[in-house]
């Protein structure tokens, strides 16, 4: 008897253990459940279209509820409007649809109401949580600033938040360091990796990012700057397509100059002395300021409504405003670009299509291009919008200036 009271007593302690574990799994099961009857509680009194009540709810909810644990449900409950058990159906357990889902959006479907519904979604990470991050970028850790501009990149590239982020990096105490323009050029070197020049550039206007100057030291805000750090950078794409959009603001202000100058009947020679003045101020390249002189003065032509009276017209105002042009025709290279120009407009506005020899004989009658550019451009200069009827057009005149290079010679 002393024996047995000796023996140790059967343990049930892996029984317990087993039940444990069974009752964890089976708890675990209901969790999801549980997850959106709370998230449900913060969204159901937010009305149907009130989106941005929607937002200021679930950024309360994510203080309290594991979005990270449940991002999976969250997703689903967001998108197809509850949760799905294997095989696609809804989980059944009486629960309402979400009040707040994609699929809960109007019928019939409308692509601006979905669009509604993609937006909120990115609007807190794009217009909340990644611009207070890249506020605090120059505490982080250079390894750190360079993930995070990466991730930044890649949402922004495949359409996940919008470049309007990148404002906060525009502050005088990011930019004075250069910590700003450093964790742009990772940005844009990223984006560029995965998506062309024009698609960055589409991004940028679309977030609002009119002034790359902005994201540099208050001593560095001038073009040369800009185009030496992102060609050095080994992105020379974006000091082009920088460069570009420059031309295009400063051509765009001289051709309003000169339009405004032309009906106020300024002088030709102020008008003239004001164009150099702004050339000296910020230099545009020879061949594009002739090409932006001529649309200036040629939009400010009022043509008749009768075709027949355009041509005459056209030449008369041509030789009457060549004076202006003259003083900047500097060089066959910029003589070929003005003659392009010409084409072009003659192509696209087809009021003086048939004018366009007449044209050239003007400019040069005035000294605005040389037999040589005149030439030159018939042998292998033009541009391709209309090519084989101008070159035609203007064989006549070729022709004869080749004939009096010719006599020249001889004498």
């Amino acid at each position: 008897m002393s024996q047995q009271s000796a023996a140790p007593k059967p343990s049930l302690q892996g029984v317990r253990i087993r039940a444990r574990k069974g009752a964890v799994k089976a708890h675990a099961k209901h969790e999801p459940t549980v997850f959106r009857d709370q998230l449900y509680k913060h969204i159901e009194t937010v009305p149907k279209d009130d989106f941005d009540g929607f937002a200021n709810k679930l950024v309360q909810a994510g203080s309290t509820l594991e979005f990270l644990k449940y991002a999976d449900v969250l997703f689903e409950i967001l998108l197809a409007g509850g949760i799905l058990q294997p095989g696609g159906n809804y989980v059944e357990d009486g629960a309402p649809q979400s009040p707040f889902s994609i699929v809960s959006a109007k019928e019939p479907v409308e692509v601006a109401d979905i669009k509604r519904y993609i937006e909120y979604l990115q609007k807190p990470l794009e217009e909340t949580s990644l611009p207070t991050l890249l506020q605090y970028i120059n505490r982080w850790p250079d390894a750190q600033r360079e993930k995070l501009a990466v991730a930044i990149a890649l949402l922004m590239s495949q359409g996940l938040a919008g470049a309007g982020c990148l404002q906060s990096l525009t502050k005088d105490h990011l930019a004075k360091n250069d910590v700003s323009i450093n964790i742009v050029t990772v940005i844009f070197r990223t984006y560029l990796t995965e998506q062309s020049m024009d698609h960055l550039a589409g991004s940028l206007k679309r977030g609002g990012i009119k002034d790359l100057l902005l994201f540099f030291p208050a001593n560095k805000r001038n073009d040369k700057a800009v185009e030496e750090h992102f060609r050095k950078a080994g992105i020379p794409q974006v000091a082009e397509w920088w460069t570009k959009r420059q031309y295009a603001s400063l051509k765009d202000g001289i051709i309003r100059t000169l339009q405004e100058q032309l009906e106020q009947d300024v002088p030709h020679a102020e008008i003239v002395a004001a164009i150099k003045a702004k050339q000296e101020e910020q230099p545009l390249p020879e061949t594009e300021l002739v090409s932006c002189i001529w649309q200036g003065l040629i939009s400010s032509i009022e043509w008749s409504a009768r075709q027949d009276q355009n041509e005459a017209l056209a030449l008369r105002e041509i030789g009457g405003f060549a004076d202006i042009i003259e003083p900047f025709c500097n060089g066959a290279k910029t003589e070929v670009a003005l003659i392009n120009t010409v084409q072009v407009y003659c192509y696209e506005d087809t009021r003086i299509i048939k004018a366009f020899s007449q044209v050239l004989k003007v400019l040069y009658n005035k000294d605005c291009i040389s037999d040589q550019a005149i030439i030159y451009w018939h042998q292998k200069g033009a541009k391709p919008q209309g090519k084989q009827h101008f070159l035609q057009a203007a064989q006549p005149l070729v022709k004869f200036l080749q004939e009096q290079e010719s006599d020249d010679e001889d004498e």
